[in-house]
């Protein structure tokens, strides 16, 4: 864990000095020290860091919760339901065409209509933070459209499961999908009508406490989530959304800050211990077009997004890139696929394709205002980004 530490702390530092988002480096970082690269591996079984990277990834969705409020579920839940609708439908409908198109069988394709499907939301969140986005106002949007991916996925899961291992009948499909839709109806439950009673229990002047309780409260129920067929990452967000809302949201977003920010570098550290580059060039084609598909349905969402709520180019092209990045829920379905004994070419086209997508979306995300100035609408936040602001002139003297 040290080694994880120091050495994705090392490479990010380099990467600062020509301008590089974290991200990649981090991912980078494990493909150099893992076991499917030459030279010096730090660690050869990448479960080794399992427990801390699920933190990691808890931490980084109950902190996406934490920053979005009751309120814009209330006014704005419809909007975002109908986005999220959009690029479900957009991006799962060519996901599931390319698997047909590619030949390997209905349950590969089913696959790969998920892992094209997905956005990452751990990368999504990572980006926004260090774009410095959180207060723009097309992340409600983002945040929103994440929601109905997450929701929409653990769904997915549950019926996946015993369609590809074709060990489990129609009853017990349902069932799955009744225990996960219900365990989502008792945490939004609790986000709607709970929050006073919740923050009662969470009031504390101690910052000690209070970060026990909080980190507590994510881990136990994104645990109890994974029990019921929920994704942890859905489970960390409504608990954050929760919490969020209470007297106490302003210290625990302080609070959660060096802990989000550590324990992410050894989720995306972990990321890249799983892929082996070697496996690439037997998919390369494939991999290629599935990622100039996943750009081209990502800039078709923006715009269907742009015109529910109104957007200009800047933003539009700030929603199409900061959703680009694929990742740990693609790597979960290349897990249930190796499990269930399907193609051999799904997983190292898995690796790839999310391998190429994590290290493009955060370069393509912070220079989202070279897409701006080719999509139609509004251009006028774009020149005043582009337009350098007039120096502050001298403060007098007062002579």
């Amino acid at each position: 864990m040290g080694g994880a530490f120091v050495a994705t702390a090392f490479l990010a530092r380099l990467g600062g000095r020509i301008g590089l988002p974290t991200i990649p480096l981090f991912i980078l970082a494990g493909i150099l020290l893992g076991p499917n690269t030459p030279g010096f591996v730090l660690l050869e079984d990448q479960h080794d860091l399992e427990m801390l990277s699920a933190l990691g990834l808890v931490l980084l969705l109950f902190y996406l919760g934490l920053e979005f409020h009751m309120d814009d579920l209330k006014t704005g839940g419809k909007k975002m339901a109908v986005a999220g609708t959009i690029y479900l439908a957009l991006n799962v409908g060519a996901g599931l065409a390319f698997g047909f198109a590619l030949g390997w069988g209905t349950s590969e394709a089913l696959v790969l209509a998920g892992v094209l499907g997905i956005s990452s939301s751990a990368i999504v969140t990572k980006i926004l933070v260090d774009a410095g986005r959180i207060g723009n106002p097309e992340t409600k949007p983002i945040l929103g459209i994440i929601v109905v991916e997450d929701i929409f996925l653990a769904l997915y899961l549950a019926a996946l499961q015993p369609i590809i291992s074709g060990s489990e009948g129609a009853g017990e499909t349902a069932w799955q999908i009744a225990k996960a839709f219900g365990f989502l109806l008792v945490l939004a439950i609790a986000a709607r009508w709970g929050t006073q009673i919740i923050g009662r229990l969470f009031a504390t002047k101690d910052d000690e406490l209070l970060t026990i309780s909080f980190l507590g409260a994510a881990v136990l129920v994104s645990g109890i989530a994974e029990n019921f067929g929920v994704a942890d990452a859905i489970a960390a967000f409504m608990v954050g959304l929760i919490l969020g809302n209470t007297a106490s949201g302003e210290r625990i977003r302080e609070l959660v800050h060096p802990l989000r920010d550590a324990f992410a570098a050894i989720f995306f550290f972990g990321f890249g211990l799983s892929i082996a580059p070697g496996d690439l060039p037997t998919v390369i084609w494939p991999v290629l077009i599935a990622v100039a598909i996943t750009l081209a349905m990502n800039v078709g969402a923006g715009l269907f997004t742009a015109r529910i709520y109104g957007f200009g180019a800047l933003p539009t092209a700030n929603v199409s890139t900061t959703l680009l990045a694929r990742g740990e829920f693609a790597l979960i379905l290349a897990t249930m696929a190796a499990a269930a004994g399907l193609d051999d070419r799904l997983s190292p086209f898995i690796a790839g394709y999310v391998l190429i997508l994590a290290v493009l979306a955060p370069m393509i995300a912070g220079r989202s205002h070279w897409l701006a100035r080719i999509l139609p609408g509004d251009k006028s936040d774009l020149r005043k980004r582009e337009v350098p602001q007039p120096e502050p002139e001298p403060a007098s003297s007062g002579r």
